[in-house]
């Protein structure tokens, strides 16, 4: 009768850990380099911290309390929802409209998609530097092109008085974020399988038939990445405003990104300015996690 060799209770307890062993180098830079920083920021919106000194009170809610009677924060969050909308919709219809001509018969594909797309992977400094000479009220491009034209009444500080600020800060941020979605709707388009366009050609179905009940369907994954990831995207903009406007003139193009800049390494108020980081944090998750549910019912 053949014996069965049974394991060893050390090599068994061994198995059972060596998972956690291997996951161990991931678990810790998680906890170090997100789970400790966040936490760490929720413990100093409690606080009257000033960013430098060694101590400081717990003041509970009051930071909370102060930035809902802030009228900065009425200003940067109306700005933030502006900024949402239009820099959402815009390069979303702009995209899928290159995204749908670049997948036709177009001669110089490569090139074209390489023109469209290179402003994503620009450096943002660099973007903000070269619009701002462009906006310039003096020598800009602008205003040199708009008297040349004779529409001198045109010509006017577009970064310089509160009216035009914001939208012309946007102008750039539209350029440089329709590269993203017109590759992810130009690789969604490209899977779409041409028998389906055959058929309903064969029905009958226009060319905008085909689009609403074709196209559009099969680019749902496609509008769920673009969305969600633009919103988050949308909710943290700080770097494009910071370089061109510095959040003016007064607080005409002011955002939650940059007002939480300036009340900690400015006014030295770092336990407002981190409540402020808290409040972009839960708006950014709120945000995701119907993404990332839906996602996760897609994958099972």
């Amino acid at each position: 009768m053949a014996t069965v060799a049974l394991p060893k209770p050390g090599k068994v307890k061994s198995g059972r850990w060596s998972p956690w062993l291997f996951a161990l180098p991931a678990v810790v830079v998680y906890v170090g380099f997100l789970v400790y920083p966040a936490l760490s920021s929720l413990f100093f919106s409690l606080t009257n911290w000033d960013g430098l000194s060694a101590t400081y009170d717990f003041v509970g809610l009051d930071n909370y309390t102060k930035l809902a009677g802030d009228p900065v924060v009425g200003t940067a969050v109306r700005n933030n929802l502006i900024w949402t909308v239009v820099t959402i919709a815009v390069p979303t219809v702009i995209g899928l409209a290159l995204a749908i001509a670049l997948n036709g018969k177009v001669h110089g594909k490569p090139i074209l998609r390489l023109v469209f797309y290179t402003p994503a992977v620009l450096p943002l400094v660099s973007i903000a530097s070269i619009w701002g000479w462009l906006y310039n009220p003096q020598y800009g491009a602008i205003n040199s092109f708009l008297k040349l034209i004779g529409l001198d009444g045109l010509a006017q500080p577009w970064l310089g008085q509160d009216s035009t600020a914001l939208w012309a800060v946007m102008v750039p941020a539209i350029w440089l974020r329709t590269g993203f979605p017109m590759l992810l709707y130009l690789a969604a388009l490209q899977g779409i399988p041409n028998e389906l366009y055959e058929a309903a050609t064969v029905d009958g179905a226009s060319r905008w038939q085909q689009f609403w009940h074709i196209t559009m369907p099969s680019l749902r994954p496609a509008h769920y990445i673009v969305l969600a990831l633009s919103l988050i995207d949308s909710f943290k903009v700080f770097d494009m405003i910071y370089a061109m406007t510095y959040g003016g003139p007064g607080t005409s193009t002011q955002v939650m990104g940059t007002w939480m800049y300036f009340n900690v390494f400015q006014y030295y108020q770092a336990g407002y300015g981190t409540a402020i980081a808290v409040v972009i944090t839960l708006v950014a998750v709120a945000v995701g996690i119907p993404y990332v549910r839906s996602q996760t019912k897609e994958a099972s």
